[in-house]
This record gives structure tokens, sequence and C-alpha cells, in this order.
């Protein structure tokens, strides 16, 4: 993991969004940078997904902008999404593909290319050993979600934006995830994340963006 806080600050400048004719939020802004922890919480319907995919550069802001070391995040293009790892809320899986081909693929097109072994490894991990082969279609909803945060195990991303990681785990699993966050952190990641269960997340800088909604 490169660089230094400067070029690693993730920061939201006067950030508005609207779905149809509602306004989620306006005006919102922060900063995280190395080590920090930003975490997004409000009921459902105050925005926290689309803030989220606002992050990753999925979904333009009706006003303000993204900033990634001082830049914008759309002018940085590919470069701000090579920095990035985003697990979003549905677990991102091929239905025909057994697990560890699911990893593979997911790897690559992050731009990172693992070897089977450390697929392997990553899968007995989040318990899902023994379960290399079976196709993703007959997991459970946990196992599922379990197979798409795999990704964190050799993740060489600087920025996680992580949605609702916890949601459909087990206690072990959970310990598993709370275990890959406190270390991304201590190797001076920045995380995002929201979560509707109450996990204690071992970080010694927690930020916190509370969203309510919009009138």
């Amino acid at each position: 993991m490169r660089g230094d806080a400067a070029s690693s600050m993730l920061r939201g400048v006067s950030l508005s969004a609207i779905r149809g004719d509602r306004r989620l939020f306006s005006g919102l802004s922060f900063d995280i940078e190395p080590g920090e922890l930003l975490y997004v919480n409000g009921p459902n319907g105050s925005g926290k997904t689309t803030l989220l995919r606002m992050l990753c550069g999925l979904v333009l802001p009706a006003d303000g902008e993204v900033r990634w070391g001082g830049r914008d995040i759309h002018a940085l293009g590919d470069a701000y999404r090579a920095e990035l790892l985003y697990c979003g809320h549905h677990s991102a899986v091929k239905d025909d593909l057994n697990c560890l081909e699911n990893l593979e693929i997911s790897s690559r097109l992050g731009g990172q290319r693992i070897e089977t072994r450390q697929a392997l490894d990553a899968l007995g991990h989040l318990g899902l050993d023994g379960l290399e082969e079976l196709p993703a279609k007959l997991l459970s909803q946990g196992q599922r979600r379990r197979l798409s945060l795999t990704r964190l195990v050799f993740s060489e991303a600087r920025l996680w934006i992580l949605d609702e990681p916890f949601t459909a785990l087990d206690v072990a699993a959970i310990e598993v995830v709370r275990s890959l966050i406190r270390n991304h952190l201590a190797k001076s990641g920045l995380i995002v994340l929201t979560t509707h269960q109450r996990v204690d997340i071992d970080a010694s800088r927690i930020k916190q963006v509370p969203m309510g909604v919009a009138a």
C-alpha cells in the first residue's frame, strides 16, 4: 500500500443527491485520512447506499464533488478506481461459477491477478474451505456474502467502501471481517462503511456521517 496522507485523503465537498423529486441529502462534507474509518449511519431511505456509490464514482452528485488526494475522482478516472475496493450491499457473485472461479474473476476485474493458492487460502479464511468447486447458486445467503468479502483478504486497494458488510454473517465470520478491517486500518488504509448491526469496530480514529431523511 503506497502513498502519503495528502495523496490518499478522501473528501466529500458539499455533496447533494436527488432521487426522483426528493432530495436525499445536501451540503454533506467530510474527509478521512489514512488509518481512519468513516461510519455512515442513518435510517433506511436516508441515502447511505447512494452516498457510498457516489464515493465509488457510480453515481454523480447533484451538487458538490468527491476528491481523492485533492482532485475530483471523475478527473482521476482509472487511477482512482485502482485505489478502490467496493463491496456493495448485494453480494456480487456469478451463480453459474463456483467459489474459486468467482474469486479469481473478481480479482482480475479489480486489476489484480492472484494465484490459485491465494484464492484457496482466502476462501478458507472466510470459512468456505471445502466449497471451492460448489456453484455459487447453491450457496446460502451467508455463504454468498462471505464469498463476496473474500476479496478483502488479499486486496491491495488503499480505500475500502463497504455497504452493510456484516449482513447475513454468523458470529465467526463477523469476527474475521472485523479483523480484516482492523488490519487494513493499521496499514494506513481508509474505510467507509455503513451497517445496521451493532458491531464494535476496532479503530483508533473513527469519524461519523449521520444522515437523516430529507424533507
